[in-house]
């Protein structure tokens, strides 16, 4: 059974882009989309009851949010196979239900209503954080949403080992057939000393050389299973936050893993360079769920 890409709609200029973004993904990887409008907030909004008598007027305004949504998409691709569902329900919750039958969930960066000065909405956050597939939040400047650069960045984290995200990303660039720069931050502490630095009797490209491996390492299997992908290795010395972020600047995509632990409540995993991500990042950001 094809699992249907689910985007999040709520009527803002945010939620739109987002539904652009998603139909392109799902056409690039044959399956349906599904718009979900969940909310139960309409009526401290100021919005004009509905005329129909039969139905609340909440459910009047929903169904009309994912009707013009379903057209938008229509018209960006006519043979894209659209689904939309108007739910009264908490919209994280929404989400995070739906996103269990789900190939990933895209949301906006900001939803309606949110204050100006939020850097990224709470719903898009909470899900990002919680949901049980990948969530991609669709952020960044127009050349990085419609794909100008034709290259994906995934974050490789301190582990340096093959992971759901990096899975993720090998996909998406062979979907795209674009480039894939693989990022791995590192720092030589002071004063430690290490197997290589005892050869190289220099701590800093002993890290450098240490990262480098780990990385090529990492990326092995993957590139293996996906001989088409152009791939490119990174080692940046300096904060990872800072690093992804400067490489994201001509990205399409940046990807990174967030880790779930058993037993414990989903979500408090993000991390601090998936959040500032979420809301610094200049191109849209997947965050892809670790088991471990």
């Amino acid at each position: 059974m094809e699992l249907p890409l689910v985007v999040g709609v709520d009527g803002s200029q945010s939620s739109l882009q987002a539904v652009d973004w998603a139909v392109d993904e799902a056409a690039r990887h044959g399956v349906p989309l599904r718009l979900v409008h969940a909310s139960r907030w309409e009526r401290y909004e100021g919005i004009a009851p509905a005329t129909d008598p039969e139905r609340p007027w909440e459910q009047v305004v929903a169904e009309r949010i994912t009707a013009f949504a379903a057209e938008r998409a229509a018209r960006r691709r006519p043979d894209m196979r659209v689904f939309a569902d108007a739910l009264s329900e908490d919209p994280v919750s929404a989400l995070l239900r739906v996103g269990r039958d789900a190939s990933g969930i895209v949301a906006g960066s900001r939803g309606r209503g949110e204050l100006a000065g939020l850097l990224l909405g709470s719903v898009s956050l909470t899900v990002a954080a919680r949901a049980p597939c990948s969530v991609t939040v669709v952020r960044g400047g127009e050349p990085n949403r419609r794909g100008a650069f034709g290259r994906i960045v995934l974050g490789v984290g301190e582990r340096g080992e093959p992971s759901a995200a990096m899975r993720f990303a090998f996909r998406e660039a062979e979907a795209r057939g674009c480039e894939l720069t693989a990022v791995r931050a590192w720092r030589a502490p002071a004063g430690e000393v290490t197997d290589d630095l005892m050869i190289s009797g220099d701590p800093v490209r002993a890290h450098w050389a240490r990262a480098e491996r780990l990385l090529r390492d990492a990326l092995r299997s993957s590139e293996r299973d996906h001989p088409k992908v152009a791939v490119r290795g990174e080692a940046v010395e300096g904060p990872a936050r800072k690093a992804l972020l400067h490489a994201a600047a001509t990205a399409d995509l940046l990807v990174l893993g967030a880790r779930r632990r058993h037993g414990h409540v989903a979500g408090l995993q993000l991390g601090r360079v998936a959040h500032t991500a979420l809301h610094h990042a200049p191109c849209p950001v997947a965050i892809v769920p670790e088991r471990g």
